[in-house]
């Protein structure tokens, strides 16, 4: 392997470091709003659930005024039993109290309805305060030592970052715009090894990147010369391994 391959390889392994102390970072710095959007998000749902059991109460209440209004109509209505002259008369307000007595029975079934689950939103609602307590809880204890490993891995980053440069030193300009683009594109992962397939000729050549097929001259070209050589599909930049570069496979 030519100077140039090896320069990219080394290039590789530290941009493959720095990648993922990037995707670490990333995900530390973000943990507190995740975790504070988990909160906010509760407390929203919290919220929603009071407001109902308000409503539901409210309309509970109302229910309860409509029911004793008509209760105090069969009293009425009772009282106007002893006052009247003809059967007629009697037969009459005998049917309204029995109207009014079958309206109040299902009435009190939907004040009993509605009292449950205005009950039932309200247990709801006290198992979201609960959790939104143990996710602040969480929020709490995650604050500090967040803190802490962030700073811990932007100084590891810091440390790539120079060891990057060092290894893009020895890289030509050409071949380090290329290597830097793929890299963007595939999250550091500039370049694939070609996997050799098969145990005799005709070998099978793929891209350990894409894992398509390649052309035979990708590796042949490889063996002989210190050159760049790209997948036809993924555009990573190809290498052999130590043992497929000395093979004459």
């Amino acid at each position: 392997m030519g100077p140039i391959m090896s320069a990219l390889l080394r290039l590789q392994a530290v941009e493959r470091e720095l990648a993922t102390v990037r995707r670490r970072l990333q995900i530390r710095r973000s943990a507190v709003a995740v975790q504070q959007r988990k909160v906010d998000e509760l407390k929203a749902a919290w919220q929603q659930l009071h407001e109902k059991t308000v409503h539901r109460r409210k309309d509970a209440d109302l229910l309860g005024v409509d029911l004793r209004q008509k209760e105090d109509q069969v009293v009425r209505f009772r009282g106007a039993l002893n006052t009247v002259k003809t059967n007629k008369e009697y037969a009459a307000i005998l049917t309204q109290i029995n109207s009014l007595k079958a309206d109040n029975a299902k009435l009190e079934d939907e004040v009993l309805k509605v009292m449950q689950d205005a009950d039932n939103v309200a247990a709801e609602a006290r198992l979201k305060q609960q959790a939104i307590e143990a996710e602040t809880q969480k929020l709490q204890e995650i604050q500090p030592t967040n803190q802490q490993e962030v700073q811990r891995l932007e100084g590891i980053f810091q440390e790539l970052t120079a060891k990057r440069q060092e290894a893009a030193a020895a890289v030509p300009p050409r071949e380090l715009g290329l290597f830097s683009r793929v890299a963007a594109n595939y999250d550091g992962e500039a370049m694939a090894a070609i996997e050799i397939h098969g145990k005799k000729p005709p070998h099978e050549y793929v891209c350990g990147g894409c894992f398509l097929s390649l052309n035979a001259e990708h590796a042949n070209a490889l063996r002989v010369h210190d050159q760049v050589r790209t997948c036809d599909n993924c555009q990573r930049i190809l290498y052999l391994e130590p043992q497929a570069e000395s093979s004459n496979v």
